[in-house]
C-alpha cells in the first residue's frame, strides 16, 4: 500500500483468519442486513469453479467495460495487496476507501454482536463499494465451495460454474460429485447457470438442489496457441494457454445470458476487451524480469493446463515451485514434471504454512535446493538463457512480487 494515508481497519482484518470455511450464512447476512443491504442495488453475476474464476471474471470485467458498462468485481485472493480484492471500473479500490467500507463493516459486526471472519468483512466491504460507485453490474467470485460461501449470501441473476476439480477436499468432500453439490449452491431457480466447456449438463443435473436454466458454453476455435498469447479467428486472446480458451468461452456464455436479460451489450466491442484481458499471477510475464513467467497452479488440474501448455509451446523452463503444505504436493509434482524442466528449485516463504524442502523433495521424488524467497528474489532478477517459471501457489507469487518491489496492477 502507497501513499502517506495509514489505515485504521485494514490492520484489524489482517488478524482474522483467511483459511478455514465458516457453516452458515448467518454473519454476512446480519452484516449486510446492518449495512441496508447493499448488494441489493445492482445486478450480481456469480462466479464458482475449482479453477478459472478469476480468470473468467477478468475476461468478463474487460468485456463489459468495452462494452461500456461501469463493472465491480471481487476477486480472490490477492498477489500483493488486499485493495486488488475489489476492483471498479477496471482498477483495485483506493486504500482510503477500502478502509472506510470495512470500518463500516466493523461496526456493523459490533452492533450485532457477531464475529466475522476476513471473507466476510471483505465481501461485505465490496459490496458496499459497490453501491457507492454505481456499478452497472458486479461479478461475485466465489471463495471456497459455495454453499456456505459469504458470496451466497446475495441474490444472484445469473451463476456461472468454470469446472469442478479435487481441492480443498477437507472441507468440500473427496469426490468430484461432492464439491460440485457444494458449488451448484450458488445457482437459483429459474435463473441461469452458465457451465464451462468441461461440464457436461447430464453430469451436472442431478447433482442440484434447485432447478436453475442450463447453459453449457460451446468451445471457441480453432485457436492458435502460442506461449504468451493466442488467436482466435485471427483475433487475440490476452490470457495465453488452451485453458484460457475454455475460461473465454464461459464469459461468452455469460454475455449471452445477459443479453438474454436485456443488458444492452454491443458484440462488436467484446473483442477488444479480450485482447486487453490480463491477469497478473496467471501464466503472466513478470514486467522488469528478463525471462520470468509466473503462474499460481496450485493444485493438479491447475499444474496439468500449465504442463499442457508448456508441452504445446516445446518450452522447457527452470521452474521455481513452492506450495502450502495441505496441498495435494505429489499431483501437482506429478503434472509439471511432465514439461521436462531443465532444473527445479524450491522456495519456501516465512508463513507456517509453506510445504518444506522434505515434503517438496518426497513429492517430486529428487533433492533439489531450497531458497528462501529473498534468494529467490535474487536468482530471479539474474538473467537466464531459458524461460524461469514461477509456480505452486499464488501466495508465493505474492511474496516474491513484494520482495522484489513490482507491483502487479
Amino acid at each position: 500500500m502507497n501513499g502517506e494515508y495509514q489505515p485504521t481497519y485494514i490492520p484489524r482484518l489482517q488478524e482474522r483468519g483467511h483459511l478455514g470455511i465458516k457453516y452458515g450464512l448467518e454473519n454476512i447476512q446480519t452484516l449486510l442486513d446492518g449495512l441496508g443491504r447493499p448488494d441489493e442495488g445492482f445486478p450480481i453475476v456469480l462466479i464458482a469453479g475449482t479453477n478459472g474464476k478469476g480468470s473468467t471474471g477478468a475476461f468478463l470485467a474487460h468485456m463489459l467495460r468495452a462494452a461500456g458498462f461501469v463493472v465491480g468485481w471481487t476477486t480472490s485472493p490477492h498477489l500483493t495487496d488486499v485493495t486488488e480484492r475489489i476492483w471498479v471500473d477496471g482498477g483495485p479500490i483506493g486504500v482510503g476507501a477500502l478502509d472506510l467500507l470495512l470500518g463500516e463493516a466493523f461496526e456493523a459486526e459490533a452492533q450485532s454482536g457477531i464475529q466475522a471472519t476476513y471473507f466476510e468483512l471483505m465481501i461485505t466491504a465490496a459490496l458496499s463499494a459497490f453501491r457507492m460507485t454505481g456499478v452497472e453490474v458486479a461479478l461475485v467470485e466465489v471463495g471456497m465451495g459455495g454453499r456456505w460461501d459469504a458470496t451466497n449470501a446475495t441474490n444472484p441473476i445469473l451463476t456461472a460454474l468454470t469446472t469442478v476439480g479435487l481441492d480443498h477436499q477437507q472441507y468440500l468432500g473427496d469426490t468430484r460429485e461432492a464439491i460440485a453439490r457444494e458449488k451448484l449452491c450458488t445457482a437459483r431457480d429459474g435463473r441461469p447457470l452458465v457451465l464451462g466447456p468441461t461440464l457436461d449438463p447430464e453430469w451436472i443435473r442431478p447433482l442440484l438442489s434447485c432447478a436453475p436454466t442450463l447453459h453449457p458454453a460451446p468451445r471457441l476455435g480453432p485457436a492458435d496457441i502460442r506461449w504468451d498469447h493466442s488467436r482466435v479467428d485471427g483475433k487475440r486472446v490476452g490470457l495465453a494457454g488452451l485453458h484460457q480458451l475454455d475460461n473465454l468461452a464461459t464469459a461468452f456464455e455469460v454475455v449471452r445470458q445477459l443479453q438474454a436479460l436485456d443488458f444492452p451489450i454491443p458484440d462488436e466491442r467484446l473483442w477488444s476487451g479480450v485482447a486487453d484481458t490480463r491477469w497478473p499471477g496467471r501464466l503472466w510475464k513478470v514486467p522488469e524480469l528478463d525471462g520470468v513467467w509466473m503462474d499460481g497452479a496450485h493444485n493438479p488440474d491447475g499444474a496439468r493446463a500449465l504442463a499442457d501448455h508448456a508441452l504445446a509451446c516445446g518450452v522447457r523452463p527452470h521452474l521455481y515451485v513452492g506450495s502450502m503444505g495441505d496441498k495435494d504436493l505429489a499431483g501437482v509434482a506429478r503434472e509439471l514434471k511432465r514439461m521436462r524442466p531443465i532444473s527445479v528449485t524450491f522456495v519456501q516463504g516465512d508463513a507456517p504454512r509453506y510445504a518444506t524442502a522434505m515434503e517438496l523433495g518426497e513429492a517430486w521424488g529428487l533433492e533439489a535446493p531450497m531458497l528462501t524467497v529473498r534468494q529467490a528474489s535474487i536468482h530471479l532478477r539474474a538473467q537466464a538463457e531459458a524461460p524461469r517459471l514461477v509456480t505452486g501457489s499464488l501466495y508465493l507469487l505474492g511474496d516474491l512480487l513484494r520482495e522484489l518491489e513490482i507491483q502487479p496492477f
